[in-house]
């Protein structure tokens, strides 16, 4: 550090210690991206604070000196939403990772924005307690990534989103003001609801540095059910026939076969079916406290789903046999990443209309020349829609026909009753598409709530907004 550094870098070094002052070009270049694409932007430091205060007074020079500030952990995320387009400082919650309190008694817990979800989830099972959203980089993705971007999972379907279990935040606004945005309790109906208000904001409006949840019974029984079908039509058909038997699973998962094909080459242990015959698999888990009624419901869907057209039914026959077709499903982004380039879109429909959406991808694709791999959590309705660069040129990958494409997609996505993204966010990459789900005067009010709170735009700038 020089005095030819600009005057808030210096500033920094009287809140931070120099080395959690990090210029050095690995640190800048580990926080010039997340797993969306081949984006990259790099920030001018890494400030790695490890309290509320220290947050504080980073962001109290950045407010007095307009320094942009992009909020970032495990930096998982499949919208660009960590990446800090217009440089500044990237603000690594990393040290920020302390479970604070696990409250049996009241079934609720405290935790820090760097906490990985998974380590959070086991911490809560030790004891008896259950916290249900489990996004598929559960094992890397860390607890304030999850609030931001109102994360969901495969458990999202019977246990719902991030959402519903949030209770309470301390959040440190863009001015380096402290607060508290509701209560801890069950039931609050005291003014706005500024917790919800930050759920899901991606880091626009203020950072998050505690999280109190609600935790729930840990569920002593589950089976899981493997469906393979000659058709993926017929595969998000069956969907909504499972829930009209009366059956919500905790899970119910949608893979295409090029999806299953692809994650075998880098998952050993599973076994399952592939053969010529088999287009797409249904992965189905049900969960409770009583055995045999839990069987009873995996019974009645194993029926249901060989009406609507799957060949045999898999039923997982251990513990062990289970958790590997779980990390099958959990590593098909990766996979198809490994494959190719590729860009995700995260579309979600009512769940009945899911054949339609899987249909309409189809031939959207054909239309406009790209192919695609899709999977989701097709219990909620909710498509990963992945496009493959493959063979495709660099001049049709990023030129204006792809775009139209995935324009004409999300248009008829919201024609369905769905909308551009169930669960990765807005962020970078789907900012410029927020006007097909919101009407002009939607767009107005949010573009007014972020000038209220973040007046400068310091707070992850480039983000969720087209362009003005």
């Amino acid at each position: 550090m020089t005095e030819d550094n600009p005057k808030w870098l210096r500033l920094i070094l009287g809140v931070l210690p120099a080395e959690r002052v990090r210029l050095d070009a690995e640190s800048l270049e580990a926080f010039s991206h997340d797993e969306t694409e081949d984006l990259q932007a790099f920030p001018q430091v890494v400030c790695v604070p490890e309290s509320t205060q220290e947050v504080s007074a980073l962001l109290k020079i950045a407010h007095a000196e307009g320094i942009p500030v992009t909020a970032a952990a495990a930096r998982t995320g499949l919208s660009g939403g960590a990446i800090p387009v217009q440089g500044g400082i990237a603000l690594s919650m990393e040290r920020l990772n302390r479970i604070i309190a696990i409250d049996s008694a009241n079934f609720q817990a405290t935790v820090e924005p760097g906490v990985i979800n998974q380590v959070f989830h086991e911490a809560c099972k030790e004891q008896g307690l259950f916290y249900p959203p489990d996004p598929s980089s559960w094992g890397s993705s860390t607890m304030g990534g999850n609030v931001a971007y109102n994360a969901g999972g495969p458990k999202a379907v019977k246990y719902g989103v991030t959402s519903a279990y949030v209770l309470n935040l301390e959040v440190v606004m863009a001015n380096g003001d402290i607060l508290w945005t509701g209560a801890n309790t069950l039931k609050n109906s005291t003014g706005y609801n500024l917790t919800q208000l930050m759920v899901g904001s991606e880091g626009t409006l203020g950072i998050i540095t505690k999280i109190v949840v609600r935790l729930l019974p840990y569920p002593k029984h589950a089976f899981t059910l493997l469906a393979p079908f000659s058709s993926a039509q017929a595969a998000c058909a069956a969907v909504a026939k499972i829930f009209q038997a009366g059956v919500t699973p905790s899970g119910l998962e949608f893979m295409e076969r090029d999806a299953i094909e692809w994650t075998l080459q880098y998952v050993e242990g599973v076994s399952i079916p592939t053969g010529p015959e088999i287009q797409a698999h249904l992965l189905i888990e049900v969960d409770g406290f009583d055995e045999e009624a839990v069987l009873k419901e995996a019974e009645t869907i194993a029926q249901v789903v060989e009406e609507a057209g799957a060949s045999e039914v898999l039923f997982a026959q251990s513990a062990q046999e289970r958790d590997a077709i779980w990390k099958l499903r959990r590593r098909v982004g990766e996979a198809v990443k490994k494959h190719s380039i590729y860009k995700e879109e995260d579309t979600v429909v009512p769940r009945a209309k899911l054949p339609e959406l899987l249909a309409a991808v189809k031939r959207i694709g054909e239309e406009y020349d790209f192919q695609s791999v899709c999977y989701g959590h097709a219990g909620d309705g909710n498509l990963h829609v992945n496009i493959v660069k493959g063979a495709m040129s660099d001049a049709d990958w990023e030129g204006p026909r792809l775009k139209q494409g995935i324009r004409t997609l999300f248009k008829e996505v919201v024609a369905m009753g769905g909308t551009i993204s169930g669960e990765h966010g807005i962020g970078l990459v789907q900012r410029e598409y927020l006007d097909i789900a919101f009407s002009p005067a939607a767009m107005r009010l949010q573009r007014n709530i972020k000038n209220a709170l973040d007046p400068k735009g310091i707070l992850n700038p480039g983000k969720l907004f087209p362009e003005a």
